[in-house]
């Protein structure tokens, strides 16, 4: 029997100020979805070292990135509070931008069994696709909720949900992944 996690990424406050107003909503559905069910939910956040030391200049993402931004002193980088993790919820920090980079989250998800991750986060050309691509790579079932991933580029979204992922991967809504987990139970 598959055990199911859901990955909520990139919810930090630095990334949801230039998220549309109507995203936050569906990932808090997402997130309540998955506690209603009992499902792990595991939090992933972009946590630089002080100074960035981790971050080489030439990559263009990280190494562009003000020294401030991302560190555990940036209030920026905090996870949003309405997505914000709850006693016992699992809290793991990146220095990439797929949810696996940096991290032991593999471990995490071997030690818990967890075969199925549904993916939700910001954004669909960064973490969301990383992520989606390397957990397919290690045999996951990878299941991608569209309303509940955003990119700063909505044509681009559009392109990655509909073309690039859902030839690679499961994409569904948050109400759809909500009832598939109701018929099932």
């Amino acid at each position: 029997m598959s055990r199911t996690a859901l990955l909520l990424m990139d919810l930090q406050n630095n990334h949801l100020a230039h998220a549309p107003d109507d995203y936050l909503p569906n990932a808090v559905r997402a997130l309540e979805t998955a506690r209603t069910a009992g499902i792990p939910v595991i939090h992933i956040a972009i946590q630089l070292r002080h100074g960035h030391i981790d971050a080489h200049p030439r990559n263009r993402i990280f190494g562009a990135l003000p020294v401030h931004l991302f560190t555990a002193e940036d209030p920026g980088a905090a996870i949003h509070p309405a997505v914000a993790p709850a006693d016992g919820e699992i809290v793991v920090h990146k220095n990439r931008v797929s949810a696996f980079a940096g991290n032991n989250l593999q471990q995490i998800l071997a030690a818990q069994d967890i075969d199925h991750l549904v993916l939700a986060g910001i954004s669909t050309a960064g973490v969301v696709l990383s992520t989606a691509l390397q957990a397919a790579d290690l045999d996951h079932r990878v299941t991608v909720l569209s309303d509940a991933c955003v990119d700063p580029d909505p044509a681009l979204h559009d392109t990655l949900i509909n073309e690039v992922l859902a030839r690679r991967v499961d994409v569904t809504t948050v109400d759809a992944w909500a009832h598939s987990i109701d018929a099932a139970a």
